[in-house]
Formats: C-alpha cells, structure tokens, sequence
C-alpha cells in the first residue's frame, strides 16, 4: 500500500473512531436527557395534583372539612382507610414506571428472561401484604358500620332534638312538632345538641344529606329512616339530594344551621308567628311539583303530618295494623321504619 493510501486510510479510521464515539456520547447525553426529562414532568405533575388538592379539593370537599361528631369519624375513617391502602397503590405505581423504563427496548443492559414464570418471595410479599391489609380494612369497616350506623342514638347529656323530614318534588320540607312549626328548604338546630332526623319521602326515592355533619341516608315513601347527628360549633352547612330524582334534583338544595340554644329558642318563636298554618290543604299544595323553591316558614296546623304522609302509601290492612300496634305499644315514634334503632 502507498504511503498516500495508507494515510488516506488511517484518516479514514480515525475519522469513522471518532464519529463513534461521538455517537455513544451523543446517546449517553440523549439518555441523561430523557431521565432529566421524565423526572421533571413527575416533578411537575406531582406539584399541579399537589396544588388542584390544594386549591379546589382539601378546602372545598365538605367531607374533608367535617363540623360534627359523626362527620369527623366519618373523614378519619376516610383518611386511615386511604393511607393504609397507599401501602400497596405507592409501591405498584412506582414499579410500574420502575420496570418500564428498566426493560424499555433501548436500553441492551436488562436482562431477557422470556422463560421466568416464578419466585417465591416475590409471590409471598405480593400475596400476604395486601391480604393483611384486607383484613384490617375489613375489621375496621365492621366495627365502625356498627359505631356509625345513623340509626343509632348519639350518646349525650342534651336531650335531644326530633325534627322530621318530608323529601318532595324538588324540595325539603322539616317539620317541628314539638316546636309547633314547618320549613322549606331551611334547617335550624341547636350546635351541641344530638338531632334527630325521621325521614321520609312523598316523592320518588330521594337521599338526605349534610356532607360536614353526617353521611347520606336515603328517603322513601311508605317507610321512616333516621339519621342521628351533631354539630360542634354554630355555622351554616349546605344539605343536599345525593339522589337523582328528576327535572329538579340539581336544585333540590337546603340550608342546615347550627346556633346557640338562645338563638334557637329566638328562631322558634319568630317562626311560629308565621301567617302560614301548614294544613293539608296547604301540604297538598306545596307537594305539588316545583323548582327552586325559596324558603318558606308555616306554624303546624296538621298534627300528624309525617304520619299522614306516611299513611298514603299503605294499603287499609297495612295502615290498620300500624296504628294497632303503636296504639298498643304506646309510643311516639312513626311506623313503619326501616332498620333498627338500637
């Protein structure tokens, strides 16, 4: 070989040497890049979920920000149940991301094992971690259905407050009958004071509730349910239809406050001075179909009210048998309710 073409040569090759290793570098840098990158996009997505939470949910999702005593179990149910299923949710979505970019087709280093079907340590921690905490879960979910069941009397040194509620088409209707009074789409309670809710509906299935004081419980014509609860402080609460049942359900919204027994006692008696007598006439009125009905205050003309309307969906045989048995057992409480109330 000439000198020219040997030199020719060997420029050749340190050339395509040096095309190479500016290559690899250009890939090491490209991966450096590509891992840069992917950790700032979770950087960032964990700091824009971190702050929607932040903004709009941790402050504004009223089970988040209980005011009563049921409530407040309720959030730390929530929250421990949560948690304690981040045990497992963490670890698998970090492996998931973990074992993608481990195994992505670029990267020659990842061992091939078409043929692995099995590990016995890795199948133990996989199945017995999330059965304990199965298992727990369903403890805790037993014992505090029990606990929390809205059936149950809240116990307390306050005698407690009965307030019955008449779910209608697209409004609340509370009624007081040991105040004497009625309201629509308004609910006043002492703050401090264990309430009791009857609840019934004259209307499709609806669901009563107060997110920052208590669960939902559902309502239905024909049948009592109760909810009991109580509220820590004075505030005023958003309640709800957490049912859909028509044309009105978006609306179908009330106001509960809470209020010192003063102030209670001082709304009683402005309410009962009310023009309205809430008769059946009156009654057969407001049950008609409606949309955002403002509210309204009425003094309890009809005695019996929720007993009545409860008395419309029974048959002769059934009303008769029902008023039997309270006449003979001697008690208040309407009939027929669904559940216990132990």
């Amino acid at each position: 070989m000439t000198k020219p073409v040997y030199d020719d040569y060997l420029h050749s090759q340190k050339a395509l040497e040096n095309g190479t290793i500016g290559l690899k570098r250009g890939i090491e840098m490209n991966k450096k890049l590509q891992a840069g990158l992917i950790i700032l996009l979770a950087a960032g997505a964990a700091g824009l979920i971190w702050f929607i939470l932040h903004r709009f949910g941790f402050g504004t999702v009223a089970v988040l920000q209980p005011q009563g005593t049921i409530a407040n179990q309720q959030r730390d149910l929530m929250k421990f149940a949560g948690i304690f299923m981040l045990i497992v949710g963490i670890p698998v979505f970090i492996m998931t991301f973990g074992f993608a970019w481990r195994y992505r087709a670029s990267n020659r280093k990842a061992t091939y094992t078409p043929n692995w079907d099995h590990n016995l340590v890795a199948e133990t921690v996989w199945w017995t971690i999330p059965s304990i905490i199965i298992v727990i879960l369903a403890v805790v979910a037993w014992t505090s259905s029990h606990q929390l069941d809205p059936f149950k009397p809240l116990d307390s040194k306050v005698k407690p407050i009965t307030i019955q509620v008449v779910a209608l088409d697209w409004k609340w209707l509370f009624i007081y009958p040991a105040q004497g009074i009625a309201t629509v789409n308004y609910v006043q309670f002492p703050a401090g004071t264990p309430v009791n809710f009857v609840i019934t509906a004259d209307a499709p299935m609806n669901s009563f509730w107060i997110p920052q004081l208590a669960g939902q419980v559902y309502a239905m014509a024909g049948m009592t349910t109760q909810l009991h609860l109580m509220a820590d402080h004075a505030g005023s609460y958003n309640g709800l239809s957490a049912n859909i049942s028509g044309e009105g359900f978006a609306d179908m919204r009330f106001v509960a406050t809470s209020t010192s027994q003063a102030d209670f006692d001082h709304w009683v008696a402005v309410t009962k001075l009310s023009p309205t007598p809430l008769t059946m006439a009156e009654y057969d009125k407001l049950a008609e179909p409606s949309l955002k009905n403002p509210v309204s205050t009425y003094t309890l003309a009809a005695q019996d009210l929720q007993q009545s309307v409860i008395m419309k969906f029974m048959s002769p045989q059934t009303a008769s048998q029902s008023t039997d048995v309270m006449s003979m057992s001697g008690m208040d409480m309407l009939a027929p309710s669904y559940g216990s109330n132990k």
